[in-house]
């Protein structure tokens, strides 16, 4: 057990108001240490010392804050290690996965934002030769990136590496600063980002981190006057409520929601990369990733096949410690968020889905273990095709042709990130043409990180990664003169 964590408030470590409480490790159940309980109003003195450091940083020369960028990224990539011994210990998930996914990636969006671009300063240069002034008059007009102002990141608890450090890295860069709410389970790993961070020489009140369970601090650092925008990983219900309070002071938000990914796999597709590409569901964070291919549709000529060589490699996967290097699939985050996870699967069985691997909780004697299952023979009206489950839970749905497949898939309240395999890449980009989401997998789960990533509907709004990052993080000012 570690030392107590203090907040990290306008450049100094602070005492919490509140205490602490324990953060749990989700593989055996023992206290990691011990996490600061803030207060409301050390929320607001966050937003306050951001507030006031907002105007000093945004002014730095993007060069100099890139060469603070850089050193962050070097500071976590050094410190790779106890980083993703801690990752493994406040999330449960497994060490390969830790260390690549998580403080690997963290360390990469830093050192991606530390390259200067001509979007962190100024686009678009233009000569108009119409205005207010007569058809005669010539003027000249430049669009400008502004910082938004002070952010508040609310992070998740799936990645506390790499998520608040997509948030983080790209703000700073763009000349905000950050205010970082890191979600209760797991904020001890967002304590050693800042202290990365610190240490690369951001100044005083540049990053605030303040921690806590309350419902009051996280509304805090949402409401307090000091903050211009808020951007939030999480459920549809917490970010419809953040969209509600951004609202009466027309604060901008990027908001990354819930998913429900739609994998349509056609008849002619190769079934052994559909089963690899879906089986991530059940291994990558044991399924609590909103970008997950949850909800499978599969059209008739392959869909007995396809159940079955999913419910194969669903019975194959290792569970267990995930610290064991052959573990694929470890606990999820709480004992609360298993039984969510197992209702479901209950539910299911009432609704009429057919659990054919899985749906027992595994015989371990610690930890919040979900078992890899998979429910078929469902209706995409189904409650467990319909709703998040964020674990190891696939359901798979028949269709007979594109048209009722691609019909299926947007009969959906999200719109992250759906997939679809077929040998045919001419039909597949014809059918992922047709789907009404954000992102679109073409025979393949993998991202790329430079391409916009967001969803439709209940899944989110704005975009970020890549350049659409800096975008998302910036006002566009537009500067006119007489030519």
């Amino acid at each position: 057990m570690s030392e107590p964590q203090r907040l990290f408030v306008g450049g100094e470590w602070v005492e919490p108001d509140g205490g602490h409480y324990e953060v749990v490790d989700p593989a055996t159940e023992a206290v990691v240490g011990p996490a600061p309980e803030a207060s409301p109003d050390q929320a607001r003195a966050a937003c306050a010392a951001a507030r006031e450091a907002f105007g000093p940083w945004s002014r730095t020369a993007p060069e100099d804050r890139a060469a603070i960028l850089a050193r962050a990224a070097r500071a976590i990539r050094s410190g790779m290690g106890p980083y993703t011994e801690l990752a493994v210990a406040e999330t449960g998930a497994t060490t390969a996965t830790a260390r690549a996914m998580q403080v690997g990636v963290a360390a990469a969006r830093f050192r991606r934002y530390a390259r200067v671009e001509p979007a962190q300063w100024a686009v678009e240069p233009q000569i108009n030769e119409a205005g207010p002034m007569g058809p005669a008059a010539v003027l000249g007009a430049l669009a400008v990136r502004q910082p938004a102002g002070v952010v508040t990141c609310v992070t998740s608890y799936n990645n506390p590496w790499a998520n608040p450090a997509g948030k983080v890295a790209p703000a700073l860069a763009m000349g905000n600063t950050v205010v970082v709410k890191p979600a209760p389970q797991d904020p001890l790993s967002v304590y050693r980002m800042a202290e990365a961070l610190q240490a690369a020489g951001v100044p005083p009140g540049a990053m605030n981190v303040v921690s806590g369970r309350s419902v009051a601090v996280a509304e805090a650092v949402v409401d307090s006057p000091d903050v211009d925008m808020v951007s939030f990983t999480g459920s549809t219900a917490v970010g419809r409520r953040i969209a509600e309070v951004c609202g009466r002071d027309m604060k901008r938000t990027l908001m990354e929601l819930g998913g429900k990914g739609a994998a349509l796999v056609l008849d002619d597709a190769d079934l052994d990369a559909a089963v690899a590409g879906i089986g991530t569901t059940f291994s990558f964070y044991s399924g609590q990733i909103c970008t997950a291919p949850t909800r499978v549709l599969a059209q008739r000529g392959v869909y007995d096949r396809l159940v079955r060589q999913l419910a194969e490699y669903a019975r194959r996967l290792p569970v267990g410690d995930p610290r064991a290097p052959e573990t694929v699939v470890g606990p999820v985050i709480s004992a609360a968020h298993r039984d969510r996870v197992e209702s479901y699967v209950e539910l299911g069985r009432k609704e009429g889905a057919v659990v054919v691997a899985g749906g027992e909780r595994p015989p371990r004697e610690r930890g919040f273990y979900v078992a890899p299952t998979l429910l078929a023979d469902c209706s995409n009206d189904m409650r467990v095709c319909r709703e998040e489950i964020f674990g190891p839970v696939v359901t798979v749905v028949p269709f007979d042709d594109e048209d009722e497949g691609v019909a299926l898939a947007g009969d959906s309240d999200y719109g992250l990130i759906d997939y679809v395999w077929s040998a045919d890449v001419a039909r597949a980009f014809r059918v992922a043409r047709r789907l009404r989401a954000g992102g679109v997998g073409v025979n393949t789960v993998g991202r790329n990180m430079e391409a916009p990533f967001g969803g439709f509907r209940k899944s989110g709004v704005g975009r970020d990664v890549g350049v659409y990052a800096l975008h998302a993080y910036s006002e566009v000012q537009s500067i006119v003169w007489p030519g």
